[in-house]
């Protein structure tokens, strides 16, 4: 757990001809297997038989949004290079090789027994949708190349209107990091999104990285955008400390530097900051495959909050409300840990909880839901988003399971 924390050691960069590949092949759940929660909760299926569930919102009615999307398709006619090809095999063993089935499917639980008693889908015809959020009367949906916006009134179960582009995002033919995450800030006049870079460490020229590797905020009065925070290589999930009125995200670091290093992390995010991408990592920590340097970039990196662990790939970040879950998880975030594809031994693979005290994260992350792999090394499921329901629960998103988990108190009945 060295590299876990607010102060992580580093070790040195191991740099090898040929990259750590180790995959937790995509196999599903066995009938009647599900996670395993921490002591004192539980956790059951919402919903299964979803098309790789990705990204969760609740809505003001207790109704639950799931994103079911993967990357966009290539066009017929691009090239595709080795190195694509062997990622793209790669990312099919480990459960990420499927289509896109590119709508958002909306979950209601009646009688609050935990089951999804309505399943319809809300929006469909989608581009890669990932990210969501509800202001006033209009709910937004981040596609891979655009943030569009429907009309929605309370209660609805499906859209057919069509939306509006409020922005375009950063996309194109390569769109190495696809995913766009969005939030909307507290008093509900901005809107902050998350583009990943387009390459590992800016392989692919500096053109490609344009507007990348960094959260933009958008003002909804004036449909204009700006570069919020930049040098973030892959950040996903964002949440609001509402105590604080602090945004933080959770980011995917850099790979090919041995399976301990880069740690991932959690960070607060301010305007204009500079994370250090593809520079450096962790403040000052100089990237030696980078050419040409930029000192003066790293000189004003900043160092993350806390690190998560290397390759353990967090993408959902939620932060607790209250103790409907325990008196543990009553202060801080949980964190969905996609797992590593390139580490030994695998990392992640579960969701954590990371405590918090006065508005910093303090200690070490406890387990939440793990059992995500089997004992041979199998993906049961992938945890990626993750919500609270209107009663307090904590939903996940799993991508290979395509399931819906919901964890709640031990002994939890209907309510």
């Amino acid at each position: 757990m060295a590299d876990v924390g607010p102060a992580p050691v580093l070790l040195p960069p191991v740099i090898a001809r040929v990259p750590t590949v180790h995959i937790a092949p995509a196999v599903g759940w066995p009938a009647g297997a599900a996670p395993q929660p921490m002591a004192g909760l539980q956790v059951s299926a919402m919903a299964r038989g979803l098309a790789h569930p990705r990204w969760l919102h609740v809505l003001p009615n207790g109704d639950v949004l799931v994103a079911e999307s993967n990357k966009p398709a290539k066009p017929a006619d691009q090239a595709v290079s080795l190195l694509d090809w062997i990622a793209g095999r790669v990312m099919s063993r480990a459960g990420a090789g499927v289509p896109s089935a590119d709508r958002v499917t909306l979950l209601r639980d009646v009688d609050g027994d935990g089951l999804a008693d309505v399943r319809s889908v809300l929006l469909e015809g989608l581009r890669s949708p990932f990210g969501m959020a509800l202001v006033g009367s209009d709910l937004y949906v981040a596609n891979t190349d655009a943030i569009v916006r429907f009309a929605y009134q309370t209660g609805q179960t499906h859209i057919t209107a069509p939306g509006t582009v409020v922005v375009d995002l950063p996309a194109g033919p390569i769109n190495h990091h696809w995913t766009k995450s969005l939030i909307a800030s507290l008093d509900g006049k901005k809107l902050y999104v998350t583009v990943g870079s387009n390459s590992n460490i800016g392989e692919n020229g500096p053109e490609a990285e344009i507007g990348r590797a960094a959260i933009w905020e958008v003002d909804l009065a004036t449909r204009s955008k700006r570069l919020f925070a930049t040098g973030l290589r892959n950040p996903n999930g964002m949440a609001w400390d509402k105590e604080t009125g602090v945004l933080w995200t959770v980011v995917n670091e850099r790979d090919e530097l041995g399976s301990d290093l880069v740690p991932d992390y959690l960070t607060s995010v301010s305007s204009g900051a500079f994370y250090g991408w593809p520079y450096s990592y962790f403040g000052a920590q100089v990237d030696p495959r980078v050419k040409p340097p930029r000192p003066d970039l790293v000189a004003r990196a900043v160092v993350p909050d806390y690190a998560l662990g290397a390759h353990v790939a967090p993408l959902g970040l939620v932060f607790a409300e209250g103790q409907a879950l325990s008196p543990a998880l009553a202060s801080g975030a949980f964190i969905g840990e996609h797992g590593s594809w390139n580490r030994r031994p695998h990392s992640g693979y579960k969701v954590v909880f990371v405590p918090f005290e006065r508005g910093r994260p303090r200690g070490l992350p406890l387990d939440v839901l793990t059992g995500f792999l089997s004992p041979a090394g199998q993906a049961y499921g992938r945890p990626v988003g993750v919500a609270l329901d209107a009663r307090g629960g904590l939903l996940v998103a799993d991508d290979v399971g395509n399931t819906v988990w919901l964890v709640r108190r031990a002994g939890a009945g209907p309510r």
